[in-house]
């Protein structure tokens, strides 16, 4: 294993003063995990050291965003390459940085999406498709998912399906349809007994809550913030002819499942048969550099209307790194690897699951998994004392694993893309221990 880089300093800054600083300088909204927050130092492939030069297996990936391994010197040498050529000079110029990142994503995503438009989010990226969708269709409503996210925007606040990430949002022409939340079904039915009757609700949502023809729908494969939402196969085929019946474009909103992680495939739509109009993406394409993607069929992008312009959208830097992490992803096969360790994984969490009674609900793909907590099995009531247990106790043992869904109970796990089964068996060791300690508080 290479030994990490760790930056020169002339003056160590302490974990106190950094944490000091935030409280001081950063906005609170900005919040931090655990009661003390841990400042990070420096990363290398799946480890993370803290300022305290302590380490931890990163099972969290920076919310699903490291895909190919903290500082992977395959993709900053080439990072590190290009600041030295060419930095920045903006859309306004054309490089070839750029249009080798597009032609490549026009090659490896679904169907006939060929035209990229970059950004440097997936809430930019959102946003770009909402546009689009409306200019194209010359319709206005959008109808989006419950227990969805699409970014921190007021455009992108507004398609989120939660009150928690709401605040101070008022958008006009977006509804929301049921999600396929089978754990926790919004109709208190049973797959597939169902009849997957959340995707017949988005046609119900189109006639009784919209003019009866919309721009677009914008769905997660996968619920990311949600919780690792995964739905029932039947459900975006149904949910796709709906929306062409009413005249929207489908977007599929790849910025936590695309590049690999749900295994196999590139995009996480696929899994589901449904070729989309537009793909937005983000995270794991850069590893780490801010980078935002929409790619839509070559009619909608054509159809986009008025001057545009996105300073650091396509730079030449993000773009390098980002045709940089396509490259090892591809070369080391590292979507069979999340298939296959992700698989193991899963199974590893499955048993974790006979053995505590606070673990509800395992589910996710590939290397995006997930535990629900709750405090009873029956009523299903939110465990979330015990999720802020469960962080804790996990990052004392050295390892770090994200939160999320809408009761604050679900662990969520997205690794990077190129994690062992040994990895996995650490982390479940962790995790066991930790709910151990868990359960001996209650």
């Amino acid at each position: 294993m290479t030994t990490p880089a760790i930056p020169v300093e002339t003056e160590r800054v302490t974990r106190e003063e950094i944490n000091r600083k935030q409280k001081e300088y950063i906005f609170p909204s900005v919040t931090n995990y655990y009661a003390d927050p841990v400042p990070m130092d420096h990363g290398l492939m799946q480890h993370v050291w803290d300022v305290d030069g302590n380490k931890y297996l990163d099972f969290f990936g920076g919310i699903v965003t490291v895909s190919v391994g903290h500082c992977n010197p395959r993709v900053t040498s080439r990072t590190k390459a290009q600041i030295d050529r060419l930095q920045h000079v903006s859309t306004c110029f054309p490089t070839e940085p750029m249009v080798s990142l597009a032609e490549k994503l026009a090659q490896i995503t679904p169907g006939t999406l060929k035209k990229s438009y970059f950004t440097n989010s997936g809430t930019e990226a959102n946003e770009t498709a909402i546009q689009s969708a409306r200019m194209h269709t010359g319709n206005f409503e959008v109808v989006a998912l419950r227990h969805g996210y699409h970014g921190r925007s007021s455009l992108t606040r507004g398609l989120t399906g939660m009150n928690t990430w709401r605040k101070a949002t008022i958008e006009v022409g977006i509804v929301h349809a049921m999600n396929p939340y089978c754990y926790r079904c919004p109709f208190g039915l049973k797959y597939p007994d169902c009849g997957v009757a959340c995707a017949k609700d988005i046609e119900n949502v189109i006639q009784f809550s919209t003019s009866g023809r919309i721009a677009g729908f914008v769905a997660e494969p996968i619920q990311g913030v949600g919780g690792f939402i995964t739905p029932p196969k039947e459900y975006f085929k149904i949910a796709f002819n709906i929306v062409k019946q009413y005249g929207g474009d489908f977007i599929s909103d790849e910025v936590q499942t695309a590049w690999g992680r749900t295994g196999h495939k590139w995009f996480g739509i696929e899994h589901w048969e449904v070729e989309p109009d537009m793909i937005t993406a983000a995270k794991g394409l850069g590893n780490g550099v801010p980078i935002g993607l929409t790619i839509a069929k070559p009619e909608i992008a054509d159809s986009f209307q008025g001057l545009t312009i996105s300073t650091f959208g396509g730079n030449p830097v993000t773009s390098v790194t980002a045709k940089a992490v396509i490259d090892v992803i591809e070369e080391d096969d590292l979507r069979t690897n999340a298939a296959v360790v992700g698989g193991y994984f899963s199974q590893k969490l499955e048993e974790l699951q006979e053995k505590y009674t606070l673990i509800g609900d395992v589910r996710g793909m590939g290397l995006m998994q997930a535990l629900e907590l709750v405090e009873d099995r029956t009523t299903k009531k939110p465990a979330a004392v015990a999720m802020n247990a469960m962080m804790e106790e996990t990052r004392k043992r050295g390892l770090l694993i994200g939160k999320g869904g809408f009761y604050g109970n679900v662990i969520r796990m997205s690794p990077p893309l190129n994690i062992s089964k040994t990895d996995v068996d650490e982390a479940t060791r962790i995790l066991d221990q930790s709910f151990a300690a868990v359960a001996e508080r209650k």
